[in-house]
């Protein structure tokens, strides 16, 4: 597993502009977006024509009871502009969610500038459809899915469990999932993030959301809280001033709209928190592990 200093991310953060500074800026995130490793075993599988539709599967241990196993489809990070489903599951969670009895996929899905944030979330619902409609083949039980996503992955997995609009295209009810993690998720509400997200994530943002009010508002799972949503909610997030405020703002309105929602806080400060929260994910001795295990196990029935 790939590390960074807390020096080399102090270089990321404070480094000016300019083009060589912009450079290494792209270098550095690309390095952190990409530093997880790769799970063996996966059944590669296209869900749509594009070269980036495509998804890794993962199938449950064998076992003997009648009773199939539950699904988690985890949508990676990445600035919405990078990231692969062949490196940013983290080096724990397929064996530990494996170990749980769960089937696991990660899913790829189009990028920006070549494709709209739009359809990046369409990508996602199309994605867990593709996976319910051969759901008898791959030996899961489409009743129990759970989407997980970190970072940008963690927005479009929140968008896709609160705007139907989504689901409804790719012929989904609201109930098509049991439930949404999101993992250190922001632009939860668009408007307010670029507000207050400072100079560092600007850029991206303004290339993702653009500069049009109504876009960045239809946009932002916090303004979509309103029923029909997925089923639940678990929303993690760790010690950065606008993840903590974003998360808190996506859990109020969930819950002023009834639908079940927990909120929790992790250990972690600023980048390298949001980096260990997916990175450890999965790890027996991380705090987040045991609270997503408690939360699936309920859900699960299991």
């Amino acid at each position: 597993m790939q590390r960074f200093s807390l020096g080399a991310i102090l270089v990321l953060a404070m480094v000016g502009s300019g083009v060589e500074a912009k450079g290494l800026r792209e270098r550095w995130r690309t390095r952190i977006a990409e530093g997880e490793q790769h799970a063996p075993g996966a059944q590669a599988m296209s869900y749509g024509k594009d070269v980036l539709q495509v998804l890794n599967y993962w199938p449950a241990p064998a076992t003997n009871e009648a009773k199939k196993a539950p699904l988690i489809i985890f949508v990676h990070g990445g600035g919405w502009k990078r990231g692969s489903k062949d490196n940013a599951t983290g080096k724990e969670k397929v064996g530990h969610y494996h170990q749980l009895g769960y089937a696991f996929a990660s899913i790829n899905y189009r990028l920006v500038p070549d494709a709209a944030v739009e359809q990046q979330a369409q990508d996602v619902a199309d994605a867990v459809a593709f996976l319910r409609g051969k759901a008898a083949t791959l030996g899961f039980d489409s009743d129990r899915i759970v989407l997980m996503g970190h970072s940008a992955g963690a927005h479009l997995v929140a968008l896709v469990g609160t705007d139907m609009r989504y689901f409804a295209k790719a012929g989904l009810h609201p109930d098509a999932v049991r439930g949404v993690i999101p993992l250190d998720g922001a632009a939860y509400d668009v408007p307010r993030q670029m507000a207050e997200g400072g100079r560092f994530m600007a850029g991206t943002y303004e290339q993702a959301f653009g500069t049009d009010p109504a876009r960045q508002k239809a946009l932002s799972p916090a303004l979509h809280a309103g029923q029909p949503n997925a089923p639940g909610f678990l929303i993690l997030h760790v010690g950065r001033a606008d993840g903590t405020a974003q998360s808190e703002e996506l859990a109020a309105a969930l819950r002023k709209a009834g639908t079940p929602v927990e909120i929790d806080a992790l250990e972690g400060q600023g980048l390298r928190g949001h980096m260990q929260i997916n990175r450890s994910m999965g790890d027996p001795d991380y705090p987040g592990t045991v609270i997503v295990d408690r939360w699936l196990k309920r859900l699960f029935g299991q």
